[in-house]
């Protein structure tokens, strides 16, 4: 399938990232089923959508009379059986193995048979999902960085059975949506979240040993290494819950205990201090 054959997108998810990656594409010209399992789910994605969309009227990057047109672009629905008018496909739920096999299989069985099924996935194998389709050849990472309206790397990674087409169609998709991709080959978290993995997990140790406060590691990542955010801030952003899920990913993807998630970590997650999305985690919100 070429990328100029594909007009309607569906997206499976309608959370943080889901609702991210339906914006872009509809602003990019695309027609979006968005698709969750409740109602509820996709009222929050839509409003979220609306709301990222005012800001971008306020930055001059879109116009008030582009606003509509984008939203108008997007289909929410509960009803998998929508998801066969796609021409492409990507799936932005949890990062749970179980949850995604289970909705990858209901999705592909919809999906017609050349149509091209990624994965925003951050650190789970693209090698061991696309096995649990029927296409693995046509099965792809679209790794998308959070907030995806305003991030512009897209981690595109190709499972063991990923065909060439399947991946220059995606890159080419990214390019369309004005993203930069990167090509990245299967391995535990990827590039970007074995990187950054660590640097979060170490920030916390520091803390948790006395080494420093939360805003002093932030300030010498800052300050120190002209990082934008610093790490502890920045997994406060991402979700705590999130973090520890990738490293528990890497630890056993690699069987290393260097990936082992701080106790802290550990500890926040389950008194429900998950960052931003709870309202406290390092820091208070």
């Amino acid at each position: 399938m070429s990328v100029d054959s594909i007009n309607t997108v569906a997206v499976l998810g309608a959370g943080t990232m889901g609702n991210g990656i339906a914006h872009v594409f509809a602003r990019s010209g695309y027609r979006v089923i968005l698709r969750d399992v409740e109602k509820k789910y996709l009222d929050r994605g839509i409003e979220t959508i609306t709301k990222n969309l005012d800001r971008e009227v306020k930055k001059g990057k879109i116009t008030e009379a582009d606003k509509p047109a984008v939203l108008g672009r997007i289909e929410a629905t509960t009803d998998a059986g929508a998801l066969a008018a796609a021409d492409f496909a990507v799936e932005a739920v949890p990062e749970e193995l179980d949850l995604k096999v289970r909705l990858l299989k209901e999705v592909d069985a919809v999906l017609r048979p050349g149509v091209i099924l990624a994965s925003n996935t951050s650190s789970i194998s693209i090698t061991q999902l696309g096995a649990r389709t029927s296409r693995p050849e046509r099965f792809v990472g679209m790794h998308f960085m959070n907030p995806v309206p305003v991030m512009t790397l897209v981690e595109v990674i190709r499972g063991l059975a990923t065909s060439d087409e399947t991946f220059q169609t995606t890159v080419a998709l990214c390019e369309k949506l004005e993203k930069k991709p990167v090509a990245v080959n299967d391995a535990p978290g990827f590039v970007s979240n074995r990187v950054l993995m660590p640097l979060i997990n170490e920030a916390a140790f520091t803390v948790m040993e006395g080494v420093a406060t939360p805003e002093a590691v932030d300030a010498v990542m800052k300050l120190g290494m002209n990082h934008p955010m610093g790490p502890l801030e920045l997994a406060d952003f991402i979700g705590l819950d999130v973090c520890v899920n990738i490293l528990d990913v890497l630890q056993t993807g690699f069987g290393d205990p260097k990936y082992r998630a701080c106790p802290l970590l550990r500890k926040y997650v389950a008194a429900g201090w998950l960052g931003r999305k709870s309202g406290r985690g390092f820091y208070k919100y």
